[in-house]
């Protein structure tokens, strides 16, 4: 790696529920610049699940526990041949790697608008259902695949 690494940009907690962990998916959701158009998508997906739910944060968090994944692979070059290699998921990727799930499965739902989209998707990832928890399930497996790879990883 050249130079140095960029240092991390401090994000503000979101103005309705006051929490970063939301303003970082509004964030996720935002296309060319429109933070408003992201917004009104997050919070009318959080109107939509209290009125299913009492809470919608905590099916929020728990949709992003459940989404989040434990293992991944990685790509290494070793003598000629390419080398799927299982990886431990540490804490911000786990968190990004959940949001982009959620927001893939969200959006390639059809036929309604994106903040019922997100809610149905969050609702059924914290029953541990749904496409976002599909794709956990399958990078889960494709490690447990390539575990035998694994000593590549140490170096």
């Amino acid at each position: 790696m050249r130079g140095k690494q960029a240092p991390k940009r401090v994000i503000k907690p979101d103005p309705k529920y006051n929490s970063v962990v939301i303003a970082k998916l509004i964030n996720y959701i935002m296309e060319r610049g429109k933070k408003s158009v992201a917004q009104k998508v997050v919070y009318g997906a959080f109107d939509i699940l209290e009125k299913k739910h009492s809470n919608p944060l905590d099916v929020f968090d728990k949709a992003v526990k459940n989404v989040g994944p434990d293992v991944e692979v990685r790509g290494r070059r070793i003598g000629g041949a390419n080398y799927q290699i299982p990886v431990e998921v540490r804490g911000e990727r786990k968190n990004a790697l959940a949001f982009r799930w959620l927001i893939g499965a969200a959006r390639s739902r059809k036929g309604k608008p994106m903040r019922e989209k997100l809610a149905a998707e969050l609702l059924d990832a914290s029953n541990n259902t749904g496409s976002a928890i599909k794709k956990k399930e399958d990078t889960y497996r494709m490690a447990q695949a390539n575990k035998a790879f694994a000593h590549f990883g140490r170096r």
